[in-house]
């Protein structure tokens, strides 16, 4: 093995980046995740590890081969996993990622002139190699991960926002393209296949019955035996096809539905979290329209075609019947679509409002109680659920009304060949076994048409399910791959606010105007007002949660909204006003947003935030439960939970917004202790309503209607309040 000079090509130089080291660290353990780095800043779209990994259900602390084409796409770039030759690669192929036996992988740039392989190893920091294809053939796991660009043209005019909602379905069914036209190729077979009983029957009627032919009636028995154990083999098969389209669109659509439902925009997020779940559950019913029974009848309705076509080559103008039958019954579908359409949409906003109760009623069942507020609850509750059971109800008399039409459609259509074939056979110009054979055909062909009501139903369902998840994933997204971050993957602390006006969606009163201060890294300020003055706000716009009307954000001279939300938020830990804990247990609800982070670390910021005070007296430990929204817990403890969770990761910046309100006396003194030696070269901004936190800071910021109003020394600003010259201070 030659081992090559990595700064003799120049391609290679490219990949020599500062953020090299750290990727090596970060994804050090990796394989996968370190080639891919590589890859974005072969292709010139460099992103971290960190931010590749970021989000994604990790296994053993690693991503995997299809965990890779998800993290690829975040940096746009298509990937595509595919079981090849190693020997069989073409150049045009490269670079592509080979996955090795041993959990490792490389990736193969270009093919040498002596037929190695050029490949970067990320065990030798993106050191480049070359390497013998029969060496590489004892260890490659015969999986290549083949990654190409993506190229994104945009107007002018157009935003960044991401809209998946355009693309989302009609990709994921043309991905699996292939197993919908096995659907097909089956559903052309099982309705020829459909042909043998009548013609069997109308064979054996009209030629062995009048020439007692028995040697042809085995013959006939044995071929149509044939031809049915043959139907019963594709039938099977296409319902294991359907049912590998079901699997397959409930891992890839539900990921990528909550994956966007993650990264929603604060701003974008609707109103009500009921309704939203409504929503998502609305993929189910979409799913299940591609998925299900309902495939299959879609795919042979276009077969009607062909069962009137043989009965006109039968019984000829027999075949008039049904051919008027059809689209008879087709036109009433028609008639029932667009009341259909308006009381399905109608009973679809009806289960949101009524998911919206059930969400509010669920969590807030303590206050209701408390409050006497169940009889409003009830109320509530009820009128949505009769307004969505008297749409159902009207949904089920169009639909049985389809139903009853087509089924006397049906006998009426049977009734009328039998009368018209024996006409027939009396002249002479129909067989007996002609007319049985038309009869079946007839009601194969009509049966059809049986399932169409509730078709209709289903189909209606499927496109309002459609348009509210389309809604859904058109709304923008923190993390669009139309957009270039900047890698700031550790910032000294530095928060400058210019001129920031700031209204919430659907608020006429601005919760921030023009505000414009600027906090150096290290320096400790805190953040006091009126309740609704807007502190609450500013947290928010550091971390990106939302973004100024007019103004600024800028951490160390970037502006907030080109910083990788990733990086942006690895850099602050924050303990909120409003603390929501997750089923679990207290370690891993300190771990949340670092789920491999090192027990010293975790025991550590719970030492520091005073949660192993209450631990330690706990008999399971640091594995107590929480209870569902943390409700097993103090509201204390609950906070003491939140800091240790912010200091975990020993971030530049600090966020506290009001962290010991719940707090006793001795939690709180512990607390503030700890956090004067911790913070000492921290960027410290304490929102407060608690002038025995005060101690902390260096310096107040007093904001009043969303205006700063008072900043500087400490003191100063409180000898000011103290002297009446600033009256924006709750005393």
């Amino acid at each position: 093995m030659e081992k090559l000079d990595t700064f003799s090509r120049p391609d290679v130089v490219a990949f020599q980046t500062d953020d090299r080291a750290e990727d090596v660290d970060d994804a050090g353990v990796d394989p996968l995740l370190a080639c891919l780095a590589f890859l974005t800043r072969h292709y010139q779209r460099p992103y971290s590890a960190s931010v590749l990994k970021a989000g994604l259900p990790l296994e053993a602390e690693r991503i995997t081969p299809s965990l890779f084409v998800r993290a690829a796409s975040r940096a746009g770039l298509a990937a595509r996993i595919a079981k090849h030759p190693l020997g069989m690669l073409a150049a045009l192929t490269l670079p592509a990622v080979l996955v090795l036996k041993d959990d490792s992988a490389v990736v193969a740039l270009e093919r040498q002139p002596d037929g190695s392989l050029l490949v970067m190893t990320p065990e030798a920091g993106d050191g480049v190699e070359s390497v013998a294809l029969s060496e590489l053939e004892d260890r490659y796991a015969g999986y290549v991960i083949f990654v190409r660009p993506e190229y994104r043209f945009r107007a002018p005019h157009e935003t960044n926002k991401m809209v998946s909602g355009q693309r989302w379905l009609r990709d994921h069914l043309w991905q699996n393209w292939w197993i919908y036209g096995q659907v097909l190729l089956a559903a052309v077979l099982i309705n020829v296949f459909a042909l043998t009983s009548p013609l069997f029957i109308m064979t054996v009627y009209d030629r062995v019955v009048p020439n007692n032919a028995m040697e042809t009636l085995t013959v006939l028995a044995i071929g149509a035996a044939v031809v049915f154990t043959f139907e019963f083999l594709v039938r099977g098969l296409r319902g294991y096809f359907i049912d590998v389209a079901g699997r397959r669109a409930d891992v890839a659509l539900a990921s990528h539905t909550f994956d966007h439902l993650l990264d929603v925009q604060m701003a974008a997020r609707p109103r009500s979290s009921g309704a939203f779940a409504n929503t998502m559950r609305d993929f189910e019913s979409l799913r299940d329209f591609f998925t299900s029974a309902t495939l299959a009848v879609i795919v042979d309705l276009p077969f009607i075609l062909l069962f009137v076509a043989v009965i006109w080559g039968i019984g000829g103008s027999i075949a008039l019947i049904p051919a008027v039958a059809v689209p008879a019954v087709l036109f009433v579908g028609i008639i029932v679509q667009a009341p259909l359409t308006r009381i399905v949409q109608q009973a679809v906003r009806e289960a949101e409002a009524k998911h919206g109760v059930l969400f509010e009623t669920l969590g807030g069942l303590e206050t209701i109680k408390s409050t006497g507020g169940d009889s409003r609850m009830r109320h509530r509750w009820e009128t949505f659920v009769g307004l969505a059971a008297q749409s159902g109800l009207k949904a089920r008399v169009l639909s049985t009304l389809a139903l009853n039409i087509t089924a006397y459609a049906q006998q009426f259509a049977a009734v009328a060949i039998v009368v018209y074939g024996v006409i027939l056979i009396s002249q002479g110009e129909l067989s007996m076994g002609g007319l049985i054979a038309c009869v079946i055909l007839n009601g194969r062909a009509v049966a059809a048409l049986a399932q169409v009501a509730g078709l209709l139903v289903r189909l209606h369902h499927a496109r309002a399910s459609y348009r509210s998840l389309n809604g859904i994933l058109r709304l923008p997204v923190e993390r669009s791959t139309a957009r270039t971050f900047l890698h700031r993957p550790r910032l000294q602390g530095r928060i400058e606010f210019r001129g920031v006006s700031f209204n919430y969606p659907g608020q006429s009163f601005p919760a921030l105007r023009d505000a414009s201060f600027v906090i150096e890294p290290g320096e400790r300020a805190g953040i006091i007002g009126r309740v609704g003055s807007g502190k609450t706000t500013v947290a928010k716009m550091v971390l990106g949660l939302y973004t100024p009307d007019d103004g600024t954000v800028l951490l160390d001279g970037t502006e907030v909204r080109q910083i990788d939300p990733v990086d942006l938020r690895s850099n602050i830990g924050v303990a909120p006003q409003d603390i929501i804990l997750f089923g679990g247990t207290v370690r891993e609800n300190i771990a949340f947003g670092q789920p491999h982070a090192t027990d010293e670390r975790v025991l550590e910021a719970a030492r520091l935030a005073g949660v192993e005070e209450f631990v330690a007296a706990h008999p399971q430990g640091y594995d107590m439960p929480v209870g569902e929204r943390g409700e097993g817990l103090s509201g204390g403890q609950r906070q003491a939970i939140a800091v240790a969770r912010a200091l975990l990761g020993d971030p530049p910046i600090l966020l506290l917004d009001e962290p010991t309100n719940h707090m006793d006396h001795g939690a709180e003194t512990l607390l503030r202790t700890n956090l004067q030696t911790w913070t000492q070269d921290k960027t410290l901004l304490l929102i407060t309503h608690r002038v025995s936190m005060l101690p902390l800071v260096d310096r107040l910021i007093v904001l009043d209607g969303g205006q700063v109003v008072a900043d500087g020394e400490k003191q100063k600003v409180l000898d000011a309040i103290s002297d009446g010259r600033v009256s924006a201070i709750e005393r």
